[in-house]
C-alpha cells in the first residue's frame, strides 16, 4: 500500500499532525544545506554564503546544463553536484554580493515544472505543497498566456453547459464543411 493511499485514510487531525511533521522535517533538512534557495515555475534563485571580504576572482563556480559546482578557488567545493533538471545555459548566472554572498540565477528549461531539490543528492522538498505567488496574465509570455486564457475560457464555458474552444473549432469546420458539400444530407449528423 503507498503512502498516499494511507494518507487518505487518516483522520483530519491526523493529517494535520503528519503535514506538521513532514514541514519540520523538511525545514530542518533545507537548514542544514550550505545554502539557501527560491523558485518560481520558470527559474531559481540560490544564495550561497561565502566569507567576508570574497572577490569574484576567489570563486569557481561551474555552471552546466545538468550540472552545478561551487566553491572558492583551492578548497573542498561548497556544493556540487548533478542539477535534478536542466537549465538553460544562456540565462542562468551568478553574481557577488556585498562579498559575502554569492547569488545565482538558474533559469528552468521547463518552466512548468517545480524542482525537488537543487542537486540530485540534496533533501527533497514536497512540490505539491507549493503555493505560488499570483501572477498577472501580462506577467506570461505569448504561448502559456494563451494556453492559460484558453484554459480559463473553456473552464467558463463548462460551467455554463456551453461548448469549449476545441468543440467550437469542431463546430465551425463541420459547418464549412458542410457548405461546401450542399449534395450531402447532414441531418442526422452528431459532433463528438
Amino acid at each position: 500500500m503507498s503512502s498516499e493511499n494511507d494518507y487518505d485514510k487518516l483522520t483530519k487531525e491526523e493529517r494535520e499532525a503528519r503535514d506538521k511533521a513532514d514541514r519540520e522535517r523538511e525545514e530542518a533538512e533545507q537548514a542544514a544545506l550550505p545554502y539557501k534557495w527560491k523558485q518560481e515555475l520558470g527559474e531559481v534563485d540560490i544564495t550561497v554564503p561565502v566569507p567576508k571580504g570574497t572577490r569574484a576572482r576567489d570563486l569557481a563556480v561551474i555552471i552546466q546544463k545538468k550540472k552545478l559546482s561551487v566553491g572558492l578557488k583551492g578548497q573542498e567545493k561548497i556544493m556540487e553536484g548533478e542539477l535534478c533538471r536542466e537549465i538553460k545555459l544562456e540565462d542562468s548566472t551568478w553574481t557577488l554580493e556585498d562579498q559575502q554572498s554569492l547569488l545565482i540565477h538558474l533559469e528552468k528549461l521547463n518552466k512548468q515544472q517545480w524542482w525537488d531539490n537543487i542537486l540530485t543528492h540534496h533533501p527533497k522538498i514536497d512540490t505539491r505543497k507549493i503555493q505560488p505567488e499570483n501572477s498577472k496574465l501580462s506577467d506570461l509570455d505569448g504561448e502559456t498566456r494563451g494556453m492559460v486564457e484558453k484554459m480559463m475560457f473553456d473552464n467558463q464555458q463548462k460551467q455554463m453547459g456551453k461548448p469549449t474552444s476545441d468543440e467550437l473549432k469542431k463546430m465551425e469546420a463541420l459547418k464549412k464543411f458542410q457548405a461546401a458539400h450542399p449534395e450531402l444530407d447532414f441531418s442526422n449528423a452528431k459532433i463528438s
